[in-house]
């Protein structure tokens, strides 16, 4: 090898190739090389080949490595004692490059920490990449698993990690000294002038693993762990996530095998409520080539979150046994707010609501926070927001919750509760600054995460998802007052994004409320918006019930405003339904209700409803004086640009189609500010009946197209735009 080390130093020189620029070029460590060229550690034929091509030497550098087949077949001459790699070893492939191009070509690192939550895959790629660079440490490849969070096995200590790595170097049981600097010092001294790979699989903490990090910069290690070690400065992390989906059915697809048909959605499904974690997805394909389960039985079983944890369980491997030695390992303080955690019904949850279920001191929410973040139990965003995976959040529900008594869960529920209510009636009184709010008793003492009603619009948009689910938790801890003030609240939103079905799901739970509470008006305040989603989605007798119902719940207790506002809501269902008789003398009664009580924002709606009533009945000139009082009225942006839409609709009726034009186009110029898709949408598709009645198909068909590209869904009882378009289809 000597004969080969100094041709290969010869001919890189005068390529003039510097050792690192062709170590990048082999693929090979510079250190390696450099031992290669100095006679000091043998070539493999994979690595001659490899210098030959990168240098073009034509075969010389080839034909003077003298090993053996026997010696080609061992990859390096020290012991290596990885564990077999899985043929199932799925995607990771950034992952692996980056871990692999570290071990082989960056000396500057010297250690890799691969950490990811339970059953994410840390090991396999921990293996894969230190087989991918035997060639690269001759001196040995050596696997320990310190046990950090193995179930029913104690955690090794620093002295018995050393003491078993000792062993694997071949130093006898009576010379390894008791003490542990007496071990680490032998420990350094044995890995001197060696060029070998380290794997420390499953390690707790910093400390477990600090004395068995070498100091010779031949030497490599890969450690793999649950926590995210911030502990080792000098450490290179690589964070594993979870399996993308085709990755993921990629693995069940290799595990299952041949004998398993399932078909592809289903497969799909499956690793969705694995939530695409690489455990979960083994043992669910695991079951089914097992036998006894159909897949039809699988996904009942996973979709069903009281079974869920069960069904990922193949009697040797274990989702919740995987996570419960992580919850296990939590000190009492993680442990009691990593239950909390899962009073919050969604998997994501913002800052002010951990603080508000929490409720302790400025700072120490944070700290527990940022210890479950580094334990991979939980995932912190850079702005605070706290996510549970779907399984770890199912795992929390069942384990962790129940560890807290009845009596602080429901104290924490209420401070949730109360603070979502809090944040919703600050974020509707700026975007909806003069509509009408019951008084609540806003008690959260949290800072509220907008200023404006551009941020809190923004916030409504991102967090009412979450909201809804508070709202049902409301209803099950007994906040029943909350639960429906936070409903009634909440539907001017839905109305603006036209939620409906989260709209009529919260309704209907909190008219429970409402009656459990006692409270008459808080029932007609939600029957009345109850009526107006059911004229959204067309039931309009179930909305003139509604309305009636809640008529009769204000006249019970002698509210003049609540039975007003249900006349003039069933006004606007007497209209769709073509009653415009019903519709003009209910809307005529609340109008000069509203005018004597000098409610201007309800003036200005009823003016609307009588102009698009008036505009039915073929009286366009009344009409446009209705739709003209109520722009001069409006006060805010909304209601002129829902004003102008108006104007819009009675002059496209009275085929005035210049005039009509020019209202939805100034209805389009407002759409822009205002941040409202559905007057928006409606405008365009405004634009495509003018272009349809004007007899350019062609270019009502572009508008009416980009109308649908806003994806908002109309209904023709409610909407004429969207009647005049069927009509014209």
């Amino acid at each position: 090898m000597d004969e080969f080390g100094s041709e290969l130093k010869r001919l890189r020189e005068g390529a003039g190739m510097s050792l690192a620029a062709f170590a990048l070029a082999v693929p090979a460590s510079k250190g390696y090389l450099s031992k290669i060229e100095n006679g000091k550690a043998n070539v493999s034929r994979d690595i001659a080949n490899a210098c030959d091509r990168a240098l073009k030497a034509g075969g010389r550098l080839a034909a003077l490595a003298t090993h053996t087949a026997e010696s080609d077949r061992l990859p390096a001459p020290g012991m290596v004692g990885l564990p077999a790699g899985t043929r199932h070893f799925i995607g990771r492939a950034s992952e692996l490059a980056k871990l692999s191009s570290i071990l082989v070509h960056q000396d500057a690192i010297r250690v890799c920490v691969v950490h990811g939550m339970a059953g994410v895959g840390k090991t396999a790629i921990a293996i894969a990449a230190a087989r991918s660079a035997i060639d690269d440490f001759p001196d040995g490849c050596l696997f320990f698993d310190l046990r950090g969070h193995t179930p029913g096995a104690p955690v090794l200590s620093p002295a018995d990690g050393l003491r078993r790595v000792l062993g694997m170097l071949d130093v006898p049981a009576e010379k390894i000294p008791a003490d542990v600097d007496g071990r680490a010092n032998l420990f350094q001294a044995h890995l001197r002038g060696r060029r070998m790979l380290l794997v420390f699989d499953n390690v707790r903490t910093a400390d477990q693993v600090r004395l068995m990090l070498p100091a010779e910069p031949g030497c490599r290690v890969v450690i793999t762990s649950r926590g995210r070690l911030p502990a080792l400065d000098d450490a290179w992390p690589i964070s594993l996530d979870l399996l993308s989906p085709a990755d993921s059915t990629a693995l069940f697809r290799s595990v299952a095998g041949p004998s398993v048909s399932v078909d592809d959605d289903v497969v799909a499904d499956l690793v969705a409520y694995c939530g695409t974690l690489p455990l979960a997805i083994r043992i669910a394909a695991a079951r089914l080539v097992a036998g006894g389960w159909s897949a039809a039985r699988l996904m009942q079983r996973l979709a069903d979150q009281r079974t869920r944890l069960t069904s990922l369980d193949d009697g040797e491997r274990s989702v919740a046994a995987a996570f419960k030695v992580s919850y296990d390992s939590l000190p009492d303080d993680q442990r009691w707010l990593f239950g909390l955690l899962a009073l919050h019904p969604a998997t994501t949850a913002e800052p002010a609501a951990v603080h508000a279920l929490a409720d302790l001191p400025p700072g120490e929410t944070d700290r527990l926070l940022d210890r479950l973040h580094d334990a991979h139990l939980l995932t912190l965003d850079p702005h605070g927001h706290v996510e549970l995976h779907d399984l770890m959040r199912t795992f929390a529900v069942r384990y962790a919750l129940p560890e807290i008594g009845e009596a602080e869960r429901a104290a924490a529920a209420g401070r949730l509760v109360d603070y979502a209510l809090t944040a919703v009636h600050a974020a509707d009184r700026l975007v909806e600054p003069h509509r009408f709010r019951p008084t609540v008793d806003t008690l959260s003492q949290q800072d509220i995460p907008f200023t404006d009603a551009h941020g809190a619009l923004a916030w409504l948009r991102e967090q009412w998802p979450a909201l809804t689910q508070i709202i049902e938790l409301a209803a099950r801890y007994g906040r029943h007052r909350h639960c429906w003030q936070l409903t009634y609240i909440l539907r001017s939103f839905y109305f603006r994004e036209r939620l409906l079905d989260p709209w009529i799901r919260t309704h209907e739970l909190a008219l429970g409320s409402a009656r459990q509470a006692g409270d008459v008006a808080g029932a007609g305040m939600i029957l009345n918006n109850l009526g107006m989603v059911h004229l959204e989605v067309g039931d309009v007798a179930a909305a003139v019930d509604c309305h009636n119902r809640a008529e009769a719940h204000f006249e019970q207790v002698m509210d003049e405003r609540g039975a007003t506002d249900a006349v003039s809501s069933r006004a606007w269902a007497f209209l769709s339904m073509g009653n415009h008789a019903a519709a003009q003398r209910d809307l005529t009664r609340t109008l000069a209700i509203y005018r004597r009580t000098g409610r201007t924002r309800n003036t200005v709606i009823a003016l609307r409803g009588l102009a698009f009533v008036l505009t039915e009945l073929e009286q366009f000139d009344e009409a446009l004086s209705h739709a003209q009082e109520a722009r001069d009225l409006a006060q805010l942006p909304s209601d002129v640009l829902m004003t102008l839409n108006c104007f819009a609709w009675v002059h496209f009726h009275a085929g005035r189609l210049d005039e009509a034009e020019r209202q939805y186009q100034g209805a389009l110029d407002l759409a822009e500010f205002v941040d409202s898709d559905y007057e928006l949408t409606r405008a365009i598709i405004g634009m495509g009946n003018i272009a349809a009645m004007r007899g350019d198909r062609d270019l009502a068909k572009q508008w009416w197209a980009r109308a649908d590209e806003h994806g908002v869904v109309f209904n023709p009882l409610v909407l004429g735009e969207a009647r005049a378009r069927l009509d014209f289809a």
